[in-house]
């Protein structure tokens, strides 16, 4: 659909911020638009559409919320890329989750610290203050779109190396599994608001929720890492699927 075909619809009643979604939503369809592609900004949609700018950002909002568009603050908007979907039953590598889906894997190593365990982070891990601990944050990008941010606490006697391991090559669970086979894992899920430094960090639009898986994992009988995977809501799923017992 043109500009002008929307503009003739006018005459139908419709609110001009429905052509306008009409209008990009037709072009997704007819294959002009496609997964990745920048949409029109608020400005070329006031040119393009003479209305204001409240009815071009009332169009594009909708939108978002409607999972048909991703605003990224300072970038722009693009149409949404299919939702990746990550499993909260099964601990899976994130790399190769990507992977899997055809898109490529970059990790941004934020921090991999050595630490001596403050109380907060000692009850975390359930030992005590001053245990050495190594502290990770990464995150974690699709196609070039950050979509998890790790921040991770590890027992450095559980995992002796993980403070030396180089996080661009090999994922933290990847190192972990194979040092530290896992006999028991606890998953928690929340949705809430990111602070500011997430929010940047994974280039987020304001009033974006997060989903916040928190991890936790034991080897060998002891707790060896406790995990936060925080995921923009907007572009990110979790699911499980598991087997029934009948009897």
């Amino acid at each position: 659909m043109t500009a002008q075909e929307a503009d003739a619809e006018a005459g139908q009643g419709l609110p001009r911020y429905v052509e306008i979604k009409r209008h990009i939503v037709s072009a997704l369809r007819s294959g002009h638009l496609g997964p990745g592609d920048r949409v029109p900004s608020e400005a070329e949609i006031v040119e393009q559409f003479g209305v204001s700018r409240m009815t071009a950002n009332r169009a594009l909002r909708e939108l978002s919320s409607a999972g048909i568009i991703v605003r990224r603050a300072g970038a722009g908007s693009y149409i949404a890329e299919p939702k990746p979907i990550g499993h909260m039953i099964e601990i899976r590598n994130i790399a190769d989750e990507i992977r899997v889906r055809g898109h490529s894997y970059r990790p941004r190593v934020l921090c991999n610290e050595t630490l001596r365990a403050d109380p907060d982070f000692a009850e975390l891990l359930g030992v005590r203050a001053g245990t050495r601990i190594f502290h990770s944050m990464i995150v974690h990008h699709e196609a070039e779109f950050p979509i998890q941010l790790e921040k991770r606490l590890v027992l450095a006697a559980a995992a002796p190396d993980y403070g030396a391991i180089d996080f661009h090559t090999v994922t933290p669970n990847e190192y972990l599994t194979r040092v530290a086979p896992l006999d028991r894992v606890e998953h928690r899920v929340a949705a809430t608001m990111p602070d500011p430094e997430t929010q940047a960090l994974l280039g987020m639009s304001a009033n974006v929720p997060v989903l916040v898986m928190t991890r936790r994992t034991w080897s060998r009988g002891q707790l060896v890492s406790h995990a936060w995977l925080t995921h923009p809501a907007d572009r990110y799923e979790l699911t499980a699927t598991f087997a029934v017992d009948a009897g």
